[in-house]
């Protein structure tokens, strides 16, 4: 029975937090209204029965302090369904034992049912409304009837009760709709709170979604920044790199002289790499040592004046280099077997060491060394690899350039000897000793005319006359003969006029030179062609006597002589007379 009463006041709304706190101030008013009006009937009420109206009156504040002890365990019903119907029997107890209908106790009619109201919605009109009106008419009637004891019963009529009804239903009905209008704007407030909650969630979502994708982006970034860091750098040291073998090719093709280009080539690898001793190893000519010719550190210079060298295969890792062709790194010197401490490089921790080759054959090694542990990457292998290539070339090409300037220097030597045999045979040969230009044309020199020596190169006044001005003509760097013009008397010749002069030397020793070489080449041809001519004859003969005779004939008319003679061999080797 309880369980059904209380099922009819149950509702949605009992388990919204907000609604039970709204039970539970209502229970709390309720409790100071009841409490302050048991102070207000000890204070003023001196009737002998007051006891039995604070006992009624202390029976409903029980009933408020369970409901509220149910409300704040989450349990409102007894608060919807016992504590109005509570209050409306407690009122009408403490009027009918007062001034009954008359009592200013029934006022609190109209503020039961606004508590009940709040608390039991619409259903109040059906439950407590009637029961506030039940209440109102047992009261009005028991006037009217003689019932209860009430000094002003006889004032009580009929119209008390019907406007008591008028005015209770009308208050209950008014107070239901500003009820439920205000809790219609309560449930349209709870929804647009509770839209703007799922709003501030969404929000709270979307802010923690885009702090997170902030940090995130963020790590992404820093990780991307810093790989981007490490990329920089490496990018930084291979463009080092590439730079120190571009300077090495540069270095390669305008120096040949290896005493400059070695240490050149040490210093710029030290630098772009960061290697703090770089050395070049040559290995001598009995293949027996691995001499040290060029290094960039203090301890590689002092390392060259005592004439440092390594044996080939048997002592450090460059003597194992140049023994096998193959290179050899040693990230940790200490480990490695083959390494050879060096008292110059006490700081040395990772070496590495690259053959130089030159046609398959190695002539010495690149030796790299660094105060760090670990040092070369894969990447400075193939750099250095490809520098101790560009090495070996520079070395190839310094030897063949220096073997070029040998034969170059022979040759120019053959050649003058040559030229100067030349020219010295040509005044004996055809008997000139020179030519005289002037106004009349040219006439043949009968005899060599003595001129003032000259600076090679330089016009110098002498010679026959004060007035001349002699040049040297120069050919292949041997003097084959002197320019000599006379001035005319009292004019100075310029150094412009002096150079016309110079020039015009050197024309004429290479149109003389051409001169003798077309002469020559045509004597050559002479002969060849008489020779020619002569072995034709003689092979026109199958008799020998005949071939001899034709010989003979043909030497004697060639040569212009007198007598041509064939002397045989004797059986002793003298000639026969």
């Amino acid at each position: 029975m309880l369980n059904s009463i209380l099922g009819y006041f149950e509702s949605p709304e009992d388990k919204d937090p907000a609604y039970i706190r709204l039970v539970r101030n209502l229970l709390i008013f309720t409790i100071f209204a009841t409490l302050a009006s048991i102070i207000v009937v000890l204070a003023t009420s001196n009737t002998p029965d007051i006891m039995v109206t604070i006992a009624s009156l202390l029976t409903a504040v029980f009933f408020e302090i369970l409901a509220l002890y149910l409300t704040l365990r989450g349990n409102v019903l007894p608060a919807k369904a016992i504590v109005p119907a509570a209050l409306v029997l407690v009122i009408t107890f403490v009027a009918f034992r007062a001034n009954t209908i008359h009592d200013t106790s029934i006022i609190a009619f109209p503020l039961i049912i606004i508590v009940a109201t709040l608390l039991q919605g619409r259903k109040s009109l059906y439950v407590t409304l009637p029961l506030a009106i039940a209440g109102l008419v047992f009261l009005g009637i028991s006037d009217m009837t003689g019932l209860s004891q009430s000094p002003l019963a006889n004032k009580t009529g009929i119209d008390d009760l019907v406007i008591g009804t008028i005015l209770l239903s009308t208050g209950a009905g008014v107070l239901n709709l500003l009820v439920s209008k205000l809790q219609l704007a309560t449930s349209k407030a709870e929804e647009n709170e509770r839209a703007q909650i799922e709003a501030n969630k969404e929000l709270v979502q979307l802010q923690e979604s885009l702090e997170q994708q902030v940090q995130d982006r963020t790590a992404e970034l820093a990780a991307r920044g810093f790989e981007l860091e490490t990329a920089f750098a490496q990018i930084q040291r291979r463009a080092a790199q590439f730079e120190a073998l571009a300077q090495v090719a540069q270095s390669i093709s305008s120096m040949r002289d290896l005493h400059e280009l070695l240490p050149l080539i040490a210093s710029v690898i030290s630098e772009h790499y960061g290697f703090y001793h770089v050395g070049i190893f040559m290995i001598d000519e009995r293949n027996e040592f691995a001499v040290f010719t060029a290094a960039n550190s203090e301890g590689g210079k002092r390392m060259l004046e005592r004439n440092h060298r390594l044996r080939v295969g048997e002592e450090g890792i460059v003597g194992m280099v140049t023994a096998t062709g193959e290179p050899r790194v040693a990230l940790d010197v200490g480990t490695d077997a083959v390494y050879f401490g060096n008292p110059d490089l006490p700081d040395t921790h990772s070496e590495m060491a690259l053959p130089l080759r030159s046609g398959g054959k190695v002539i010495g090694a690149l030796d790299v060394q660094s105060m760090e542990t670990g040092a070369f990457t894969d990447e400075d292998i193939q750099t250095l690899t490809l520098l101790a290539d560009q090495v070996s070339l520079a070395i190839e090409n310094a030897r063949l350039f220096e073997n070029s300037n040998r034969t170059l220097n022979e040759l120019q030597m053959v050649m003058r000897q040559s030229t100067r045999e030349a020219w010295r045979r040509l005044p004996e040969q055809q008997k000139l000793f020179g030519f005289r230009y002037n106004s009349m044309g040219a006439v043949p020199l009968k005899e060599p005319i003595p001129v003032a020596e000259t600076d090679k190169g330089k016009p110098k006044a002498g010679g026959i006359r004060a007035s001349s001005v002699v040049v040297p003509i120069e050919l292949r760097g041997e003097v084959i003969g002197n320019l000599v013009v006379q001035t005319p008397v009292g004019v100075v010749w310029n150094e412009d006029q002096q150079d016309i002069i110079k020039a015009v030397a050197e024309r004429v020793a290479l149109s003389a030179e051409n001169a003798r070489l077309f002469e020559e080449t045509t004597q050559r041809a002479e002969r060849e062609r008489l020779v020619s001519e002569i072995t034709g004859k003689i092979r026109s003969h199958n008799d020998p006597q005949a071939m001899i005779e034709t010989a003979m004939q043909e030497l004697r008319n060639a040569l212009g002589a007198s007598r041509v003679e064939i002397v045989p061999k004797t059986a002793g080797g003298k000639d026969k007379v």
